[in-house]
């Protein structure tokens, strides 16, 4: 996940400097520098949005190690117990033996 946001963020630095590039070159002709430079900004704008909606809560951080942990505390021999209870609906809780 690091990664991604890395790039991104690389990404947002190379598209500032094609803008200042273009900012302290001289106008080209038929409005074509003002035309980059508007694309440019819209670039960045929906880069800026890609890298807000990247981050993660802390919840689904959480979430995401779950079963390893569980399968580091009960070992594979609780998964093949799960799988074997759905194969039958064994699944769930006991149900109550009222005498």
């Amino acid at each position: 996940m690091a990664t991604d946001r890395n790039s991104l963020e690389a990404l947002r630095n190379l598209i500032l400097e094609a803008d200042l590039i273009l900012e302290t070159t001289p106008p080209l002709p038929q409005n074509r520098t003002a035309a980059c430079r508007e694309n440019l900004r819209a670039a960045v704008a929906i880069e800026d949005d890609l890298l807000k909606h990247r981050r993660m809560n802390a919840a689904a951080v959480l979430g995401s190690k779950g079963g390893s942990t569980t399968a580091g505390k009960l070992g594979s021999e609780h998964y093949k117990r799960m799988a074997a209870a759905r194969k039958t609906h064994a699944g769930g809780r006991a149900r109550k033996h009222t005498e």
